[in-house]
């Protein structure tokens, strides 16, 4: 396969700084929820049913403050949402360390609701700055930077409150969701082509693109992420089971790996896939993936054909968002994906740990499987109703112009 289309992709102006900047700034995004487990588990000693709490408050807050985020991107631009959350994770994550529990809770939930609007911004922006027709590898290649952001984030966090404690290490954070924060503010990237901001921009009335097809997208995006996090914890127990738990870490890296692959390659097709194919074909080849065994080495090569379709399935989504709602409405939207993803993977976690422990780790494999393909089947009759492609046209109106920021 050719790598020059991904190399006029990054030759686009400004791209290939965005990337880079998006995959630096989300690593600390990623660390939060592991090292907030941690502080609360072996910093303050209070288990992981407490520790749960609190990154179920950041998770609740950050569902609500992403769409929020996202709509105040659309109306007042970029620079004015980033200064405020970053301000706020710089207060919440350079004090966490020293709140008591009760407070801790509720800051959390706080934060998460202000939390720097990285992953949807970044999103944005790109759909702003790369052309149509190159936008579905754009959001691969971004998929693919995710991906490795997840891989690092965690274990670094991990690593650090192994090393130095809670103190330093959510010092580190707070350092590095701040230095984010600058730098998007800094870069200043459009939330609005230059196309989009010749012509005068009017506020869309949501009723105009938050249609029963645009939730079916959130819909199908949470099965992604359902399926994921499902995938992720019944691997975990299988090896737990099989008492080859230290070899977790490769066996989850050799899984991302596989959606790295499956990223490049179809960014690089020549046409895209409906991420109903996609989801509803990593649904059905993650039912069996259980019936490798406890031989940890066949579940991860079992795990190949669904793995690679991870980020294709949810670059894809991203994709038909964008094609799905103008412009003046992107922000918001983004946000409502970046919130889908959320719901899904915090449904999934304790409906797949009740199941591993009841039926075992293989059961949640099937079930979260099933449950993906019956989303996507749910979502079919509303998706047909417009073609993929065809990206809603809002007739201009007087009101004032908006500015990239």
């Amino acid at each position: 396969m050719s790598i020059e289309p991904y190399r006029r992709l990054l030759r686009l102006p400004g791209v290939r700084t965005l990337l880079l900047v998006g995959l630096l700034a989300r690593i600390p995004s990623t660390a939060m929820g592991m090292a907030l487990t941690l502080h609360v588990v072996h910093g303050l000693g209070l288990g992981f049913g407490r520790a749960g709490l609190v990154t179920a408050a950041s998770t609740v807050g950050m569902a609500v403050g992403s769409p929020l985020s996202g709509r105040f991107v659309d109306r007042h631009g970029l620079r004015p949402v980033l200064a405020v959350t970053t301000a706020a994770q710089a207060v919440f994550w350079s004090c966490a360390w020293a709140l008591p529990y009760p407070v801790l809770v509720v800051a959390a939930a706080v934060a998460g609701l202000l939390a720097l609007p990285v992953f949807s911004v970044i999103r944005q922006c790109l759909a702003a700055m790369v052309p149509l027709e190159q936008r579905r590898m754009g959001f691969s290649l971004d998929s693919m930077l995710v991906e490795l952001s997840y891989m690092t984030g965690p274990a670094l966090a991990v690593a650090g409150m192994t090393a130095l404690g809670s103190g330093p290490t959510l010092g580190v954070i707070a350092a590095g969701t701040t230095a984010a924060g600058l730098a998007l503010i800094v870069l200043d990237p459009p939330v609005r082509s230059a196309e989009e901001l010749e012509r005068p921009a009017a506020r869309v009335p949501r009723r105009r693109w938050l249609t029963p097809g645009f939730v079916a997208v959130l819909g199908i995006a949470a099965s992604a992420t359902f399926v994921l996090t499902a995938s992720e914890l019944a691997l975990v127990g299988t090896m737990k089971q099989a008492g080859r738990t230290e070899w977790v870490g490769l066996a989850v890296g050799i899984w991302c790996a596989y959606s790295l692959l499956g990223g490049f390659v179809y960014g690089g097709l020549s046409r895209g896939v409906s991420p109903l194919v996609l989801i509803t074909s990593m649904g059905l080849l993650t039912v069996p993936v259980g019936l490798a065994g406890g031989d940890w080495r066949w579940l991860v090569l079992a795990l190949l054909p669904a793995g690679v379709l991870c980020a294709p399935a949810l670059s894809s989504t991203v994709d038909m968002v964008s094609r799905r709602v103008p412009a003046a409405a992107r922000g918001e939207a983004m946000g409502l994906h970046g919130t889908a993803l959320l719901v899904g993977g915090a449904a999934s976690a304790p409906i797949a740990g009740l199941i591993i422990d009841s039926h075992g780790p293989g059961w949640a494999f099937a079930v979260a499987g099933t449950v993906s393909v019956a989303m996507a089947l749910v979502a079919l009759p509303f998706l047909g109703r417009r073609p993929l492609a065809e990206p809603i046209h809002v007739p201009a109106e007087p009101p004032a112009k908006v500015t990239a920021g």
